[in-house]
């Protein structure tokens, strides 16, 4: 956990579908349409509608971020994130996966949210290898809480699923917090 400003970003171990915060993050795909892993997860614990409002938005692209309400779940928002399939580095997917946690940010902003937790994006099924994953996901969180406009986010949770996850997370955290100190 560190204070950046008025806002703390704070690691869990976890379950994203349980988180209490304003709203949740859902790793999505391009067509909103659940798939496996975080993605499924949430729209099953979601329920119907939150399907139908993705229906009705039709889709997102990649490095984008849709909003919709949070259906069964605790969270009143869903802000469904599309982050980049891996193909090796080199074909803009840094840029990519920190555009979708930066639209995610823009999107609570917008709706005024104190709190949002993510996942790691775009490190289950597509394949983004996990530290510079969480290199690219906390430097531009950290960054967008320096920055923010209106400064209504006051906590921003990364929800990890796996121990290792947690792990990588934390000392990457660590690094970061170590060179800006």
């Amino acid at each position: 956990m560190i204070k950046i400003g008025d806002s703390w970003l704070i690691l869990v171990l976890g379950d994203i579908t349980q988180q209490k915060t304003d709203a949740i993050v859902n790793a999505a795909n391009s067509r909103l349409a659940g798939g496996g892993g975080v993605d499924g997860a949430i729209h099953r614990a979601g329920g119907p509608i939150i399907d139908e409002e993705c229906r009705r938005i039709g889709g997102c692209p990649t490095g984008g971020a849709v909003i919709t309400s949070g259906g069964n779940l605790k969270a009143r928002f869903v802000i469904h994130a599309v982050g980049p399939i891996y193909r090796g580095g080199r074909s803009g997917e840094a840029e990519l996966l920190s555009s979708a946690y930066r639209s995610s940010l823009e999107l609570a902003e917008e709706k005024n949210l104190k709190s949002i937790s993510f996942p790691s994006l775009s490190t289950g099924a597509y394949g983004y290898p996990i530290e510079e994953a969480a290199q690219i996901a906390l430097s531009t969180v950290i960054d967008y809480l320096k920055n923010q406009q209106q400064g209504s986010l006051k906590e921003v949770y990364f929800v990890l699923f796996t121990p290792g996850d947690y792990r990588v997370y934390a000392q990457v955290l660590e690094r970061i917090a170590q060179k800006e100190g």
